[in-house]
């Protein structure tokens, strides 16, 4: 198909150009637009209406003029070269090597826009990831398929703790090959050098690819990045059968971007002026992770977004929620006590958790002592919280030892080393060393053939 050029720019208003007297654009084209002074830059279509089009430039529109600026409509959608040479590579936001290595040969050209999983071939997730993260094994595990964002908020380690998740992920039982696609958005220099040389001094770099879209890098790009990965993903498991984690941040970036282009276009705001279409856009992204019927790869997915002013009602964590399997939520006060990782269990949760728990899973104790933890937890904060305002006097001796265990929980089975890996049995252990803290009668949501067996082991 002969590529069409055009000379027909009549208007230009940020990100946006409108191009006059088109032919045959389609919806979402690859398009290039080429400077006055001649470099080329990208873009795609983003409307269309009779003979106009509209264009969004993923470069800095500074510079172009109306009268000298030529578009080229390709005739093909954007798409990301795949080969099993994508392992170990890492990518600008648009799918260009920046790791000083070669072009990627490709096997297949795919378009990023790809397409959610359909209801009806979806297969239920239900085999257990291991992080080595005790807060998320043990209370809110992260299962094969699903989809687990982390809700984090300015300033607090998510990129650590988004490092660490990738280095240490694996499917527990299983000898598939598991692999990790990592996508950035709006992050800083010194973010990307972190994540990069995270991966390499590991060698978890061997096992994944790498996406990174900086700060300073053009808006328009950071809509493209999240795709890009997760077209990256959608090869690696439904072409070469492997398990796919795909962690993505900072989704609150990806948002603004929209937003920005939103804007751009004279569309009526929705809340706090994101796009009314923010849910349905979000929903692309997210669908696009799961199991599929008589597949044996999979896409599980982590997006991280951190809250706007620690908002939990803001509508960016408010709507992924609603599309996701639940969310693990960070806790400023945890991270000013020096707890790391600061997951705050309480408001946390994973939905499929009783999915990918359980004996020939990780052990039939699993689900009982995740319950009877939490419920101990809840207790001993309630009782400190008692305490501040009546006086630790007016506390009663089982409050007491309920408020030591809510200490020692977090200072021992939430808090842990940024590169402790920590195995599902040494995190159960753990969990029934802490419930010694506590009356034997409190046990209630532990059996107690489970409390003689685990407990005994525990103590020798």
């Amino acid at each position: 198909m002969a590529i069409k050029e055009y000379l027909t720019v009549r208007e230009i208003v940020g990100p946006l150009l409108l191009v006059e007297e088109v032919e045959g654009a389609k919806y979402g084209e690859l398009v290039e637009v080429q400077f006055p002074d001649g470099s080329i830059g990208m873009g795609n279509v983003l409307e269309v209406s009779t003979d106009k089009v509209l264009v969004q430039s993923f470069e800095d529109t500074r510079g172009l003029s109306i009268g000298s600026t030529r578009i080229r409509f390709k005739g093909r959608a954007m798409e990301l070269p795949v080969s099993r040479d994508i392992l170990g590579r890492v990518f600008d936001g648009l799918g260009n090597p920046i790791d000083g290595g070669p072009e990627i040969i490709p096997d297949r050209r795919l378009d990023i826009n790809g397409n959610p999983i359909n209801p009806y071939a979806r297969d239920y997730p239900s085999d257990f990831i291991q992080t080595g993260v005790s807060a998320i094994d043990g209370l809110n595990p992260l299962v094969r398929g699903q989809k687990l964002p982390v809700f984090s908020a300015s300033g607090l380690p998510h990129s650590r703790l988004a490092a660490q998740v990738a280095r240490q992920s694996a499917v527990l039982g299983r000898e598939e090959e598991f692999s990790v696609v990592f996508g950035a958005m709006g992050i800083t220099f010194e973010e990307a050098d972190y994540f990069i040389n995270e991966f390499r001094k590991t060698a978890a770099i061997e096992r994944s690819v790498l996406f990174m879209n900086l700060a300073n890098d053009p808006a328009m790009e950071r809509i493209a990045t999240p795709r890009m990965a997760l077209t990256a993903a959608e090869y690696l498991a439904f072409d070469l059968d492997m398990h796919v984690l795909v962690i993505l941040t900072d989704m609150t970036y990806y948002c603004e971007a929209l937003r920005e282009v939103s804007a751009a276009r004279k569309e009526v705001p929705g809340r706090r002026g994101y796009p009314g279409y923010l849910y349905t856009d979000l929903a692309t992204l997210y669908e696009r992770a799961g199991r599929i019927k008589g597949a044996k790869g999979s896409i599980t997915q982590i997006p991280i977004l951190t809250m706007p002013e620690d908002d939990k009602t803001h509508p960016i964590p408010d709507l992924t929620g609603y599309i996701t399997e639940g969310q693990i939520i960070l806790s400023r006060e945890l991270h000013r006590r020096a707890v790391y990782p600061p997951i705050d269990v309480l408001p946390s949760l994973s939905r499929l958790k009783e999915k990918g728990i359980g004996e020939g899973k990780t052990r039939e104790d699993h689900s009982n002592l995740s319950n009877q933890l939490f419920s101990a937890y809840a207790r001993g904060k309630e009782a400190k919280e008692l305490a501040v305002i009546l006086g630790e006097s007016a506390l009663t001796e089982e409050d007491k030892q309920f408020a030591r265990f809510s200490e020692e929980f977090e200072e021992q089975f939430i808090k842990q080393g940024e590169f402790e890996n920590r195995t599902i049995d040494f995190t159960l252990a753990l969990g029934w060393d802490l419930l010694k803290l506590l009356p034997r009668q409190e046990l209630k949501r532990v059996k107690q053939d489970q409390i003689e067996r685990y407990m005994k082991q525990s103590e020798e």
